[in-house]
């Protein structure tokens, strides 16, 4: 047992808070099973629908609660707006049931015989704070707008905030498994929950959520067999790699300020879970150490504001470089095979900076040579954020496409690898 004190969002241990802080507040974390860094997986909760008073179900894809999404965290063209927790297994250590918060949204009109066919949404970083989850922080208007049109065009969506964000546990940024993991017991909770849902589901995702949705298929085999994933569309798709992590620093120079350096912030969050010797302090220099620890009580959308405000560049925010100690967390980012059962939709943006072409063009390249299908499509003048709306003419082919059960050969042969 350990007690953390929780000082407006940030976790240190007792030891740690050398001063009584106004505001702050102990909690006593337990867990259920032993992790290698020696720390627990308790975090607090935004509201009680968050937490349950029992223990989670030994068997993970059961609906634990559900109720009504508020207005600003609902979709216009949902009809029903649905937030839901469930039991799922937490992806990081494999080693307990934990409940998990998400969402599903219902299309207005009657359901086609079937049900209405089904989308997983993976979403994007949102950062790794309890408040940040998107059941209960809402989404971003690019993925607003996203949603509902697939929701205009008779798709009922359900997506979960994964593994630790709004529930217990601090999320594992970026871990595959543990996404996975929360996105086939969101899928198995909704279609065993008596919802006029499709037994067929086509993953969607976007940056963290690419990652995601890609981790999702190749974890499937393995712990969701039962599952029927049609297809997977996935647009900004990280691929940690020699290669791919090359890509990222040849497009982000260290002498320059960096916005992004928000998602390396995010990324040493997870050594904190994984790594017993890892400290932020040895690596982080003295003057943006503060700002990396607004990890754990700000929003990525803040976040890189506020990296932006204080002027940092990766020169100015490391005294050590973090690139050795991180490999322990890209193994985590790791998927778990690159040959899928399903065919995959790639959206390339050409001026994708926080998941450069090359990055993407090489997970493209690797799943090729794996034999599946990868249907790739490049938009030149595409960005991180605006290929998630650009895409959708070409991925709503696709999509039907699959749902239809038609062959998808994809275009392999005819990409310019390297």
């Amino acid at each position: 047992m350990k007690v953390y004190t929780l000082c407006r969002g940030l976790i240190t241990t007792t030891v740690l808070c050398g001063v009584s802080l106004l505001g702050c507040q102990s909690i006593v974390a337990t867990s259920d099973s032993e992790d290698p860094s020696g720390q627990t997986l308790t975090e607090k909760s935004l509201s009680g629908f968050y937490t349950i008073d029992r223990a989670v179900p030994a068997n993970p894809g059961i609906i634990l609660k559900r109720e009504p999404l508020a207005a600003h965290q609902s979709l216009e063209r949902a009809n029903q707006n649905i937030r839901l927790l469930y039991s799922s297994t937490e992806g990081l250590f494999a080693k307990r049931k934990v409940a998990v918060s998400g969402a599903l949204f219902l299309p207005y009109g009657v359901p086609p015989d079937g049900g209405w066919p089904l989308l997983g949404w993976a979403h994007g970083t949102v950062g790794i704070a309890d408040h940040c989850a998107p059941s209960w922080d809402g989404r971003q208007d690019r993925d607003t707008r996203y949603l509902n049109f697939w929701l205009a065009r008779g798709y009922a969506i359900v997506a979960s905030d994964y593994q630790g964000l709004g529930t217990e546990g601090i999320h594992p940024y970026l871990a595959t498994r543990p996404a996975a993991y929360s996105n086939l017991d969101i899928i198995r909770a909704v279609q065993q929950g008596g919802f006029p849902v499709s037994s067929k589901v086509v993953l969607i995702g976007q940056s963290q959520g690419a990652g995601a949705a890609l981790a999702t298929a190749g974890y499937a085999p393995e712990y969701a067999p039962e599952l029927d994933i049609r297809g997977v569309v996935v647009t900004g798709a990280p691929y940690f790699n020699a290669e791919g992590l090359a890509a990222v620093q040849a497009s982000r120079p260290k002498d320059v300020v960096d916005p992004l350096l928000a998602y390396n912030f995010l990324a040493l969050s997870l050594l904190e879970l994984i790594d017993a010797e890892f400290q932020l302090q040895d690596y982080v220099s003295d003057e943006v150490l503060p700002v990396a620890r607004l990890v754990h009580s700000m929003c990525y959308k803040h976040l890189i504001k506020r990296v932006g405000e204080e002027r940092i560049s990766y020169n100015k925010a490391f005294k050590v470089s973090p690139a050795r100690a991180l490999v322990k967390a890209f193994k985590q980012m790791e998927y778990p095979s690159l040959v899928f059962n399903a065919p995959v939709f790639f959206g390339i943006g050409g001026k994708d900076k926080s998941t450069p072409p090359k990055m993407q063009y090489s997970l493209v390249r690797d799943i090729c040579a794996g034999g599946s299908p990868a249907e790739v499509h490049y938009y030149p003048d595409g960005t991180h954020g605006s290929i998630v709306n650009g895409s959708t003419g070409d991925s709503t082919v696709f999509i039907e496409s699959v749902f239809d059960d038609q062959s998808i050969v994809g275009n392999c042969a005819s990409l310019p690898f390297e």
